[in-house]
């Protein structure tokens, strides 16, 4: 690949990283970018899942170190994330992702819907509505498997659901949301080294790209809080939900 495409992805990649550090849906940006620079479809996903991993874990330590993350409390929640994103990313190469093209779309305006019309939430969280089992099974593992078989909008869905079921305020839930993207990233990353779809000298040349890009975002929505997150959390859901259904018009 000529070097002024992977400049140009590196590029992309550090938007995306941005986007995602606060609001999530960075591989909107970075999976089409690939496709268009001519990457196979199989190599894009694992090449993706290569440069967004250190987009996450980079956004991920900056939350950590601003004393967001309670890594005790998601532990049920990281296990059961592991476990779907290990299927899902297994089984990528047999499962229609048609059928998750055209479930995603309302999946992502429900959400986009849901930030843009609920008040601003208090700056303390409610206790949670589920318990951690129930939330590890029935949202982790589902979204991480999504995040393993394809995973564009998976990040805006873990924040999604730690503020609906887990009831965390905006700043935190989209810090844990950083903790489970980057165990499914990871666990499907894993996968993907073994069956060797990854382009690397692509993917590390983005993965700079996208550190500082996440660097940047992650310094944002602290700096920023609520103001910042929640308009780009509909933007990206928004930007998602029309991008998927153009997919399968």
């Amino acid at each position: 690949m000529d070097l002024d495409i992977i400049l140009l992805l590196s590029l992309a990649a550090l938007v995306a990283g941005f986007i995602d550090a606060i609001a999530g849906g960075g591989g909107l940006i970075t999976l089409p970018a690939l496709l268009i620079a001519g990457v196979p479809p199989t190599d894009a996903i694992a090449t993706n899942k290569l440069q967004g991993t250190f987009g996450v874990a980079t956004a991920s330590a900056r939350y950590w170190h601003a004393g967001l993350i309670d890594l005790r409390s998601l532990a049920t929640a990281v296990a059961a994330t592991a476990v779907g994103a290990a299927a899902g990313s297994l089984l990528v190469s047999n499962v229609d992702t048609a059928v998750l093209h055209r479930i995603m779309p309302f999946a992502l305006i429900a959400a986009a819907l849901y930030f843009a019309v609920t008040p601003y939430l208090r700056e303390h969280a409610p206790h949670a509505r589920i318990s951690a089992l129930a939330f590890a099974l029935g949202a982790a593992a589902p979204v991480g498997f999504y995040d393993g078989v394809f995973g564009p909008g998976a990040g805006s869905l873990y924040t999604l659901a730690f503020l609906a079921l887990a009831a965390n305020n905006l700043i935190t839930a989209t810090a844990n949301a950083k903790v489970l993207n980057l165990t499914s990233n990871l666990t499907a990353l894993g996968v993907f080294l073994v069956s060797g779809h990854i382009n690397f000298a692509v993917g590390l040349a983005m993965a700079i790209g996208q550190m500082i890009g996440a660097y940047a975002g992650s310094h944002t929505a602290l700096k920023h809080g609520t103001w910042i997150i929640r308009p780009l959390l509909v933007a990206t859901t928004s930007a998602a939900a029309i991008k998927l259904l153009m997919g399968t018009a």
